[in-house]
């Protein structure tokens, strides 16, 4: 992965984290302070309350490629360590979806009119599991090529001992 590769990605993690940090204060701020009041058209509280966990599972997924970025950069990502946070990535994206689901339920009573939108919007939260499921594919590739280094690194250790 080349240096300017690595800047740019790391510009617009920055950003991202930034902004989402910025949002998530704002949300914050809105619940404590009670300056925003409720219409009674929607359970804005509730609403709240799930969008600052979303906004944190999508930080901790952020901060998971920032690491995983730096390892590769080193060029360590082919290790045991790189898991952990391929782990957090995954486990992001299913709280991420398990937070969508909640906003799906919370959503879901003013929609009695039209079911399709609560069905869409559960089949969203089906594919953001799917993209678990396809970083954890990821996962089992990254396991693979570990595995592949230290039998790599045992093999030239033998190499080495009989030359």
């Amino acid at each position: 992965m080349g240096k300017l590769t690595v800047r740019a990605l790391r510009a617009v993690l920055v950003v991202v984290l930034t902004g989402t940090v910025f949002v998530q204060a704002l949300m914050v701020w809105a619940l404590v302070s009670g300056n925003d009041p409720e219409d009674g058209s929607l359970p804005l509280t509730p609403l709240r309350v799930v969008t600052i966990l979303g906004i944190g599972t999508a930080q901790v997924a952020l901060v998971c490629v920032w690491r995983l970025v730096t390892m590769v950069r080193r060029g360590t990502v082919f290790s045991h360590t790189a898991f952990r946070y391929v782990d957090g990535i995954i486990g992001a994206i299913v709280a991420a979806a398990l937070v969508w689901f909640a906003v799906t339920a919370l959503n879901a009573p003013g929609q009695r009119d039209d079911p399709g939108v609560t069905l869409i919007m559960g089949g969203i939260g089906v594919a953001v599991l799917g993209v678990a499921l396809v970083v954890l594919v990821l996962r089992m590739l990254l396991a693979q090529a570990v595995a592949r280094d230290v039998e790599a690194a045992r093999m030239q250790a033998e190499l080495d001992e009989v030359i």
